[in-house]
């Protein structure tokens, strides 16, 4: 910091300030993560300097020997861990990676189903603001009012009214098990295609704490840096069939010259992500989860579709008479960090949401354990059923900085 402090340090100064944020808050934000020192040394590199547009052996540029060598690098180990027959490590971020397999598998205009954003989706998976939405012909799927889980069997009417060329399979706020395997059977039932989308899960899966999409899907899309815990950049692995169409869609159709240090801190990812501990990890991640939901029920508060079967947990806070704006901004008081979100046939707009989402990657990550878990589902109940309390948000969150005071952030302690 050195350096930077003496060349701009407004900077510096903001770097600072975000590092003392990370230390002392409880983030339970699903999305993200704290990578390693190890990572964010490869991503921070002089490889920045180096322009390798093209592909390992085919670059438009010269003196790329070692592009090509850290990019190959990064592709054997993503194929390794997810036992995929090839892997694109290029692509900049998890939208880019789902633009880059829509270019791969369709044509604008074509049909498309994927998850509705309202019940747990994602933008690119359709969403009218989106590219997806404004490009394809999309036709959502939701979760059972009642059981709140996927209705797989209005998923396959759909299929059958409707004729796909493509099913987009993943979720950004869907706290259950994804059935890849009869999502296949459902496209094979109209000839379509399918996407896989596993930007959240994608730790889990590498480790088998999830069912895998390989095998049942024609294209994986991923971002590296929630439950993989690497760098904030995305990857597509997929069959080999569709490798030169996928390889094409990155580049040169969608964008130019890869980060190389991203690819890098891939790399470093996808090393980490094979160590034994990382399975350690990923399985307390899954404990702290459902300790974190467990803890919630018993304080009062409804879970959405009654728990969770991977690392995020949605809250309805529609009895507890708080809707998800408020409670977000009265837990960010307190030093604990959550967004709020949209739970299934939400009454309120997205930005006030009804709902929270909540995660256990990132505390996992800093050695909190079950018992803490419990300690801050506690303060979590505390606050929103004392919503307007300063001096309750007061005492929660000194217990808050209390905790974070025992456990450095990796990247930034360690």
């Amino acid at each position: 910091m050195g350096s930077l402090n003496q060349t701009d340090p407004e900077i510096s100064c903001l770097l600072s300030l975000e590092a003392k944020r990370q230390k002392e808050t409880i983030n339970l934000i699903a999305s993200e993560n704290y990578a390693s020192r190890a990572v964010l040394e490869a991503h921070g590199s002089f490889l920045t300097n180096k322009y390798a547009e093209g592909y390992p052996g085919n670059r438009y540029y010269g003196g790329c020997e070692n592009m090509d060598a850290t990019e190959n690098l990064a592709i054997e180990r993503a194929k390794k861990l997810f036992h995929s027959e090839h892997a694109n490590v290029q692509p900049h971020s998890g939208a880019q990676a789902n633009m880059a397999a829509y270019y791969a598998l369709m044509s604008y205009g074509d049909t498309v189903m994927g998850m509705s954003l309202a019940h747990g989706g994602h933008l690119t998976h359709g969403d009218k603001v989106s590219f997806s939405g404004k490009s394809y012909n999309f036709i959502h799927y939701g979760v059972n009012r009642e059981t709140e889980r996927i209705d797989y069997q209005e998923v396959e009417k759909l299929a059958l009214k409707h004729k796909p060329r493509l099913i987009v399979v993943g979720a950004s706020a869907y706290p259950r098990i994804l059935d890849f395997e009869r999502f296949r059977r459902i496209a094979d039932m109209v000839g379509a295609r399918v996407l896989a989308d596993i930007a959240h899960i994608a730790g889990l899966v590498a480790v088998g704490l999830h069912p895998t999409p390989v095998p049942y899907s024609d294209i994986v899309s991923s971002t590296a840096h929630k439950t993989l815990r690497g760098p904030r950049s995305g990857f597509i692995l997929c069959r080999k069939e569709y490798a030169s169409s996928v390889d094409s869609a990155v580049f040169p159709r969608m964008q130019g010259g890869p980060m190389m240090h991203a690819i890098a801190a891939k790399a470093v990812a996808f090393y980490e992500a094979m160590q034994s501990e990382f399975t350690q990890y990923q399985q307390a991640v899954l404990d702290n989860a459902l300790t974190l939901g467990t803890e919630l029920q018993k304080g009062g508060l409804r879970l959405v579709s009654g728990g969770t079967d991977n690392h995020m947990l949605l809250v309805d806070l529609t009895e507890a008479g708080v809707t998800g704006k408020e409670a977000q901004e009265a837990l960010e008081q307190t030093h604990i960090v959550v967004n709020k979100n949209a739970i299934p046939f939400d009454t309120r707009p997205p930005r006030i949401a009804s709902g929270l989402r909540l995660g256990t990657p990132a505390t996992t990550s800093r050695g909190f354990t079950i018992e803490e878990m419990k300690t801050i589902a506690s303060l979590i109940v505390k606050v929103i059923s004392n919503i307007g309390d300063e001096g309750v948000k007061g005492q929660v969150k000194e217990e808050v900085l209390h905790i974070c005071s025992r456990h450095p952030v990796p990247g930034i302690d360690i």
